[in-house]
């Protein structure tokens, strides 16, 4: 498809002006794509597989979806909608970051093939504005449109790379056969011995002293959570820390 025959899928109408009214929805088509990608991840999502599904012949998909891209847009749109920002804002910017911190990480806990979609170029699709303008709305009161961009910018990416860290390291996990504690376990005598060589002070220092490698992950999440927080009330007026 070439630059001059794209058309931004939130742009074509859902039902064609002409010809046989649609037997399904963009919705039943989306809903199904995300059940097999959460069951099997995303590559399994094809639409021969999405068509047999919902009982109809791949090809008539493509009236409804007219491209894979379109189907992986609608897919990472309608993960959009999971995150809950009812009431933002509320007029109290650090529960309300909490809170869609809290539903971001959670969203991708529960469809970790979103790890595996190239989103830099987003397609703003409904609930992706209705995210931007509930949640740049949280600061926009305090803060330049730049400056809200920032920071928002630095939340997502702590997120985001929390749940991807969080999402691979239960990968692994699975593939060894080993539970979490058996994993760390098997590193001991390892670890140990670099301990007792004396070379490695500040390795040392986090293997002894440190409490956060020891912390549940909810518990790590929270507490840089908490960090984050902190480094974008610095960024705000005074008076609203």
């Amino acid at each position: 498809m070439t630059d001059a025959e794209y058309v931004n899928i939130w742009m074509r109408p859902e039902r064609p002006a002409r010809g046989p009214k649609p037997i399904y929805s963009r919705a039943q088509i989306t809903e199904a794509a995300v059940r097999i990608a959460d069951a099997e991840g995303l590559e399994a999502a094809t639409m021969r597989r999405i068509a047999a599904e919902i009982g109809a012949g791949a090809m008539s998909l493509y009236r409804y979806v007219p491209s894979r891209d379109n189907l992986v847009e609608l897919m990472a749109d309608r993960l959009m909608g999971e995150i809950d920002v009812t009431g933002m804002p509320s007029g109290d910017w650090r529960a309300d970051l909490t809170r869609y911190a809290d539903g971001l990480r959670a969203m991708w806990l529960r469809h970790p093939w979103i790890a595996t979609v190239q989103r830099s170029l987003p397609s703003f699709g409904p609930n992706q504005l209705l995210l931007i303008e509930r949640l740049m709305g949280v600061l926009d009161a305090f803060v330049s449109i730049d400056e809200n961009l920032g920071l928002v910018a630095m939340l997502n990416s702590y997120v985001e790379s929390s749940a991807r860290e969080e999402i691979s390291s239960a990968r692994e996990v699975r593939r060894s056969g080993l539970s979490e504690s058996e994993w760390m376990a098997r590193s001991y005598p390892y670890v140990d011995r670099l301990v007792k060589s004396g070379e490695y002070p500040i390795f040392t220092k986090i293997v002894m002293e440190a409490r956060q490698p020891h912390l549940s992950r909810e518990d790590q999440f929270r507490y840089g959570l908490q960090r984050v927080l902190d480094c974008i009330a610095a960024a705000l007026p005074a008076e609203h820390h």
